[in-house]
């Protein structure tokens, strides 16, 4: 029973170590744009097609792209970024399987645990761009929706593409838009 208090008081200097190394490792990307959705969308799906569109667009705008480092959508975005040139941002996240960090990542971090590697999603974001995806890109969405609603954070725009629509909510306005 001792060794499992020693681990829960490791686990705290763990999580501060991993909160340090994302501050300073991206305290200097400037302004960002978060891409959310799916791990299993490949390069035939039109939402991978318009991840990687979008991420290029923004790019050309000077934002840096930030995905969680996987594959799906995470990766078109990754790759439209660094094709067009930008600063292009992984975090990446450890898992029993499926998480496997893509190779269009010019900054590429590896996260423990979630509530850290969710806190650098919205640090560093101006937008936040969601993709359809499952639990995780829905986790995502409203944890940020919540975050714009309540204005607990600078950014003001939140852009969610799904099926045939694309829907923006804008905090100022307190609206959703479709």
């Amino acid at each position: 029973m001792d060794d499992l208090k020693t681990s829960e008081a490791w686990r705290i200097f763990r999580s501060l170590a991993e909160l340090t190394d994302g501050i300073e490792s991206l305290n200097d990307i400037g302004q960002g744009a978060s891409f959310f959705g799916g791990a299993r969308f490949k390069k035939d799906s039109p939402y991978y097609q318009a991840a990687m569109q979008t991420a290029s667009l923004l790019t050309a705008k000077g934002l840096t792209i930030i995905t969680g480092g996987g594959p799906g959508i995470m990766k078109a975005a990754n790759r439209g970024c660094i094709e067009a040139g930008g600063t292009s941002v992984g975090l990446n996240i450890e898992l029993p399987r499926e998480q496997h960090p893509n190779p269009f990542q010019s900054v590429s971090l590896n996260f423990r645990y979630f509530f850290i590697r969710k806190l650098m999603f919205v640090r560093y974001a101006m937008a936040s761009i969601i993709f359809p995806g499952g639990f995780g890109t829905m986790d995502e969405f409203f944890e940020s929706l919540a975050l714009i609603q309540t204005a607990t954070y600078k950014q003001n725009t939140l852009t969610a593409i799904a099926a045939q629509r694309c829907f923006f909510f804008n905090r100022q306005q307190n609206q959703l838009f479709q």
